[in-house]
């Protein structure tokens, strides 16, 4: 079976990897060019496919005349879009000759759009997973051809959720892609009454509101903790950044307002909307990261005192 991989990022790596293990014959890869300002944490599909002698593109879009005449000259069976971080249009879905399938980093319908593995901490779930399915001009709307569940805990960061998801990822194609070349994969419908949906996060979503209770702020922050921008709050006139936090139960004993410091030993606590959220790594604009009662004891931190 012939295909086209559109991929990036760690998912697009395994699944890219996954399909030449199975001995696909992979077209051609079209990726993305990486981003300067951007935390390059993740292997890069660029670099597998030409280990592979794949030919490899990074066209700003693929979305034209030209490169859709390019794409079906190649006459594919499938195409595949892993963690690839455009939208391809309904001319180039209709392309393959047995679909256009996308692997998506949630349990479907639930957390389409941009960023999902940031979203399914902030809202606290408690499960996520990643799921196969085909493409609509719509973003992933399509009918499920595969999902795999990764189960999310309290230690868990965006990070550690992405390393997980991105095991699924490899798991899920090693099962699946023999399963769509025999012509025997499932094709399930999805329910769009169930679906949720969200959009791209900016690094200033991550400013910390402490009217809000503290295990949401906890969710806040290992969801967009390193390599994410970070969560943060303003310190006498300097932004305060929150690498590691956790909540700290304190019942309906709340005497301060919210953004209060609390106590600042043997560990900074602030007062939230409800219960406390503990700074347990810190890092003030300009400055090297710490624990949070080394920053309190160097900058004169005091219990009563009130971020901004």
């Amino acid at each position: 079976m012939r295909s086209v991989v559109f991929a990036y990022h760690d998912i697009g790596y395994v699944a890219l990897q996954e399909l030449l293990r199975a001995g696909a014959e992979v077209a051609a890869v079209i990726t993305h060019e990486d981003d300067p300002g951007e935390a390059l944490w993740f292997r890069s599909v660029c670099q597998l496919a030409a280990a592979h002698d794949l030919p490899v593109f990074t066209p700003d879009t693929v979305n034209t005349p030209e490169w859709i005449a390019r794409i079906a000259a190649w006459r594919p069976d499938f195409v595949f879009s892993f963690y690839y971080r455009k939208m391809l249009s309904k001319e180039l879905l209709a392309i393959p000759a047995r679909g256009a399938l996308n692997l998506h980093g949630s349990l479907l319908p639930k957390f389409r759009g941009r960023c999902p593995v940031n979203w399914v901490l902030i809202h606290d779930a408690q499960e996520t997973g990643v799921t196969l399915h085909y493409m609509e001009e719509k973003p992933d709307r399509g009918d499920i051809v595969a999902q795999r569940a990764v189960p999310i805990d309290d230690q868990d960061t965006a990070l550690t959720l992405f390393h997980k998801l991105t095991d699924a990822a490899a798991a899920l194609m090693r099962e699946t892609y023999p399963l769509l070349c025999a012509g025997t994969a499932p094709r399930i419908p999805q329910d769009h009454a169930r679906a949720s949906y969200f959009g791209g996060r900016r690094p200033e979503d991550g400013r910390l509101d402490w009217t809000q209770p503290a295990r949401a702020l906890f969710n806040l922050v290992r969801a967009v903790t390193r390599p994410y921008p970070g969560a943060f709050a303003m310190w006498q006139g300097r932004l305060l950044y929150v690498w590691e936090a956790h909540p700290v139960a304190v019942g309906a004993a709340v005497t301060a307002a919210p953004g209060t410091v609390v106590s600042v030993s043997p560990t900074v606590q602030v007062q939230c909307g409800t219960d406390r959220l503990e700074l347990s790594r810190v890092q003030r604009d300009g400055d090297a990261e710490c624990a949070g009662a080394a920053w309190a004891a160097l900058h004169g931190v005091r219990p009563g005192m009130v971020f901004e």
